[in-house]
């Protein structure tokens, strides 16, 4: 999940995966008729599992392969990386490979897709976790009770985490150091955080942007929005999931959990949602952040390196990103999101998800199950391209070469900050994330043009909701 590697939050950019989509609706009635039976070249007796791109190393590649068949030396696997620009794109060649009838037996997915996939693709796995909870009682206990409530849908969950990232603050030494600052506390607000833009603008010089920030779903408007506790769609959890809860987690840890997220009834005009476009704006017109461009900030980590953005925001995977790039762990450190009503962080999530249209299902549970291994996973994120969804793998000896100084910081936005939750990403995600987008530039782009914009964006998402119900 970095720039370099995989493109975590290069996803899922314009919501794009319309055209795989409709080929889905386009077979539904015939339904029983996507096999998931040859695709192209593959080899019929293997498990197809599909990634996006270049999500898994060449050097990695057998601990999901090789190794996952020496402990299962019946059952062959085909790694099929899709090659896709995003996760949209991704998303709607996986669709589009399903309406053919050549689908792959298990998918990648990440958060923006976990709802899709449940309700229209997946398979819900509680059988199989009911039936191996012994076996899986180590792996639950290392991994954060957020991060599964996260990939769970109307009280059953469709993947078990394998890695995650959470909007932190990443702030490059040198320009703090310009500006005569040092690092923020964990608990510093919103207006000390303008503070240090003013101070940082300053000393800057031309061609410096204080604060840049990439208009997309994960860590665009949204870490704002849970700042100022708000959401553009009102969060409301699905009942169930006690058969999970009190099994796999402590009566403390299920506390207020339930059957994983609901995001139904769009709040764009909400007066919180306006504050935050407002605050947004008076940045940008004080030329303190950037203007809300598309894309995946790909050149962020060069202008980030060399001085030229003091604060990003960014996850676990920046780390990784930034010492490929060559910055110096010393060169830059990380802290939380600032407080302004809550000090709530969001995040994203991936990890395997079963496909109803495979006819190798048990099989597939087998390979979920150990891709979430801790000695699997420990070759995976060797790069130190992620945050691992397991708190034990997040350590000083991980960050060692690579840094930050307060590496904590990543999985403490979960341990620490128990309202931390998963970006809005219902089951019309597609179309959601484009009109957030769409109308999230125009409302910046001018700053009278914010409520009117707000309205468009709450008109446009109704009908939208209204059509996916």
């Amino acid at each position: 999940m970095t720039d370099s590697h995989f493109p975590r939050r290069s996803l899922l950019r314009y919501g794009g995966y319309g055209a795989g989509a409709a080929a889905l609706a386009g077979t539904a009635a015939s339904w029983d008729r996507l096999t998931g039976a040859d695709i192209p070249g593959r080899d019929g007796n293997a498990l197809v599992v599909a990634t996006l791109g270049s999500a898994i190393a060449p050097a990695a590649q057998h601990a999901l392969s090789d190794g996952f068949e020496k402990l299962h030396p019946g059952i062959k696997v085909r790694l099929l990386p899709v090659q896709a620009t995003d996760w949209s794109d991704f998303f709607a060649k996986i669709l589009t490979q399903i309406a053919a009838g050549s689908a792959p037996d298990v998918v990648y997915v990440a958060t923006e897709g976990v709802q899709l996939f449940a309700k229209q693709l997946g398979v819900a796995l509680d059988p199989w976790v009911k039936r191996d909870a012994a076996e899986l009682r180590e792996y639950f206990a290392d991994v954060h009770p957020s991060l599964v409530e996260s990939m769970m849908y109307e009280g059953s969950l469709y993947q078990l985490p394998v890695e995650f990232n959470a909007a932190d603050m990443y702030l490059n030494s040198q320009v703090l150091k310009q500006a005569g600052a040092t690092l923020p506390r964990a608990d510093w607000s919103r207006d000390e955080f303008t503070t240090l833009l003013r101070d940082m603008k300053r000393t800057g010089g031309s061609g410096f942007t204080p604060y840049f920030w990439t208009n997309r779903l994960w860590g665009g408007i949204v870490p704002w929005l849970f700042a100022n506790d708000t959401n553009i769609l009102a969060e409301t959890k699905a009942p169930g999931g006690d058969w999970l809860w009190n099994t796999f987690y402590p009566p403390a840890a299920r506390t207020g959990r339930g059957g994983g997220f609901r995001w139904r009834t769009p709040q764009a005009t909400d007066a919180r949602v306006e504050e935050v476009y407002d605050y947004l704006a008076s940045l940008i017109q004080d030329k303190l952040c950037s203007r809300p461009e598309g894309g995946s900030g790909t050149n962020l980590v060069g202008v980030f390196s060399t001085g030229r953005v003091g604060v990003t925001p960014a996850g676990g995977f920046w780390a990784g990103g930034l010492h490929t790039a060559g910055m110096k762990r010393d060169a830059y450190d990380v802290q939380y999101f600032p407080r302004w009503r809550t000090q709530r962080h969001q995040f994203g999530a991936a990890g395997y998800a079963m496909l109803r249209t495979s006819k190798r299902q048990d099989e597939a549970w087998e390979f979920i199950k150990y891709s979430v291994r801790k000695d699997v996973l420990t070759q995976l994120f060797q790069a130190n391209q992620t945050t691992p969804a397991r708190r034990s793998m997040v350590h000083a000896g991980r960050y060692d070469e690579t840094g930050p100084a307060h590496w904590q910081v990543f999985y403490d936005t979960l341990d620490a900050l128990p309202t931390t939750g998963p970006i809005p990403a219902p089951p019309q995600e597609a179309e959601f994330e484009q009109l957030l987008l769409k109308h999230t530039g125009t409302a910046l782009g001018d700053p009278r043009g914010v409520r009117p914009a707000l309205r468009r964006l709450q008109s446009d998402l109704e009908k939208a909701m209204e059509r996916g119900a």
